[in-house]
């Protein structure tokens, strides 16, 4: 099974995915690549910018949006 279908069933199920969650669930270094391609692909998957407050760090978070 590709990535992108792994991710794919992954957000319909309702999980909230970052790239750490990809990198160890799935394996994919390059989550928001997978994420354009499945948009590409039609699918209502939005995403939103977190900064950690503990390292100041900011991350996306992604999500499938309604209508899915």
């Amino acid at each position: 099974m590709s990535q992108n279908m792994k991710i794919l069933i992954a957000l319909k199920n309702g999980m909230k995915l970052t790239a750490i969650d990809a990198l160890n669930m799935f394996g994919c270094f390059r989550l928001a690549a997978r994420i354009k391609d499945l948009r590409e692909e039609g699918y209502p998957i939005e995403s939103e910018m977190i900064r950690d407050e503990k390292t100041g760090k900011i991350y996306s978070v992604y999500w499938m949006g309604e209508n899915e």
